[in-house]
């Protein structure tokens, strides 16, 4: 479980395909605290660390994953949202992240606004997700609140110090994110008949 607070930025060192899968190795300042087996939240994506080096870890991604999500569309360069799970003794400073990523979304309109910039985004409502003005949603892993919430399109705006830290600052439009709608939404849903 995890926060959507995101702790540091990554960066993909590796790219090795093995059948369906794909190994990520992701450069990051936190190797030193990770351990084998840990799960840690990539752009959203919980995946569990496979290999460590002093620099470095290593993740696998399977095809359910892949097709779930944007890591696919990862190449050697790109930077990567990473948070580790959260402890129980914690404040919960976001909301209830999964790292279970439900679809993705392409991002349709970047606004810079006057001390923070809006990104607007477009998923497909056919999985039965919603979106709720002033609700929770996980962007990349990033905790965010929902503006201007249609049937398959949100708003978020966000503030220069997450885009600074987080990689929402390389998302252009047309680019794809991936989402994870908030659970207490996903469970209400489900009890009023949506899928």
């Amino acid at each position: 479980m995890f926060t959507g607070i995101i702790e540091t930025l990554g960066e993909v060192a590796n790219i090795v395909k093995e059948g369906s899968n794909i190994h990520f190795t992701i450069n990051s300042q936190l190797c030193a605290e990770l351990k084998i087996d840990q799960s840690v939240a990539h752009n959203g994506v919980c995946l569990t660390v496979v290999a460590l080096t002093d620099h470095s870890h290593t993740v696998t991604a399977i095809e359910e994953t892949l097709n779930k999500s944007s890591l696919g569309s990862l190449k050697i360069g790109s930077k990567v949202n990473l948070e580790r799970c959260m402890q129980m003794n914690a404040r919960l400073d976001g909301h209830i992240v999964q790292g279970h990523v439900d679809q993705t979304a392409t991002c349709i309109v970047i606004n810079e606004l006057d001390g923070s910039r809006e990104y607007r985004f477009k998923y497909d409502p056919a999985f039965g997700n919603v979106t709720v003005e002033k609700g929770s949603i996980s962007v990349n892993g990033i905790s965010l609140t929902v503006v201007n919430s249609t049937v398959d399109e949100f708003s978020v705006f966000i503030i220069p110090y997450t885009l600074e830290h987080t990689n929402l600052h390389e998302v252009k439009v047309g680019d794809t994110v991936n989402l994870e709608f908030d659970i207490i939404g996903k469970y209400v849903a489900r009890l009023m008949g949506n899928k």
